[in-house]
């Protein structure tokens, strides 16, 4: 089988099924594991945006919305060239990756027959879920099998750590110009890790606030993990929003790494969100760069 992936989480996921020697083609932002962008074909560009602020980029998606214009720009050709027989894609966001409908589009025009799968999950059984959905899809059932079961008893071991415990109520902010508090699966992982999401729309989107509103459901917790970016950038970004939030202890999370990609290490996610919100829990140690706290 030849697959395509046209979204990150994805990517990371076709290899946590041992079917990366099938990965024919990838987007620009597949970077985990690092040789899935220099050993695949990259068959989705979009602009870079290293370099420009959070404002910034708010601007030209919101430009690009309005006028109509993708973000993302299928290579046509460089898909059909692959002859894929499996694309994995979306429909959850368009700020995210390219929409489904728009690959359909193109293989009726290339006349290629792939399968197009959309993966959209809204909470992290969902995420979960997507891993059996590829699964099914590759014939690795079994691997989607062991996988999920893995991941679940991570879940059940940072369960068993908090249990009995305060759960903090933490405020995570997906974006910092204009801010945006989490949605989707975010506060599930803030949940599972021990804390209590506020300011959070679980299973929809992620919504523009302001501090006002953020600061008003009384935080005790802040974690900044913007959509698009690492530990460093979210470090960045963390010291802005602890200007605005003074006096709240901010954290920043590798939230490309760690949060806003659904897939498998989103587990490292919970791991990570727990030892912030109950550091004296013991259990699995966190990496270093992966969460830093600024304030």
């Amino acid at each position: 089988m030849r697959i395509v992936s046209l979204l990150p989480s994805a990517t990371e996921i076709v290899y946590g099924l041992g079917l990366g020697d099938q990965l024919a083609g990838v987007t620009f932002e597949c970077d985990e594991p690092p040789s899935a962008r220099t050993d695949k074909t990259v068959v989705v560009g979009g602009r870079d945006t290293s370099g420009m602020t959070p404002a910034a980029i708010d601007a030209y998606v919101r430009s690009q919305l309005a006028a109509g214009e993708d973000l993302y720009t299928l290579h046509a050709d460089a898909l059909a060239a692959l002859a894929p027989d499996l694309i994995l894609t979306q429909d959850l966001c368009r700020v995210c990756a390219l929409p489904a409908g728009h690959v359909e589009d193109a293989l009726d025009y290339l006349g290629c027959t792939a399968e197009v799968v959309s993966l959209d999950p809204h909470r992290l059984d969902d995420v979960l879920a997507t891993i059996r959905t590829i699964g099914d899809h590759t014939g690795a059932d079994q691997e989607a099998e062991r996988l999920v079961a893995a991941l679940r008893r991570r879940l059940a071991a940072v369960a068993d750590r908090v249990a009995g415990r305060r759960r903090p109520p933490v405020a995570v902010i997906e974006w910092t110009a204009p801010p945006f508090t989490a949605g989707h699966w975010v506060p599930d992982l803030v949940t599972a890790a021990g804390g209590r999401p506020v300011a959070a729309r679980p299973g929809g989107r992620s919504e523009q606030t302001t501090w006002e509103q953020i600061a008003g459901e009384r935080p005790e917790v802040v974690v900044v993990a913007p959509c698009g970016f690492h530990l460093d950038d979210a470090a960045a970004q963390a010291e802005l929003v602890a200007r605005q939030l003074p006096g709240l202890p901010v954290w920043a999370i590798d939230a490309d790494g760690l949060i806003v990609r659904p897939g498998p290490r989103l587990v490292d996610g919970v791991e990570a969100l727990a030892a912030i919100f109950h550091p004296d829990s013991g259990g699995a140690v966190v990496p270093a760069g992966r969460i830093r706290r600024v304030a």
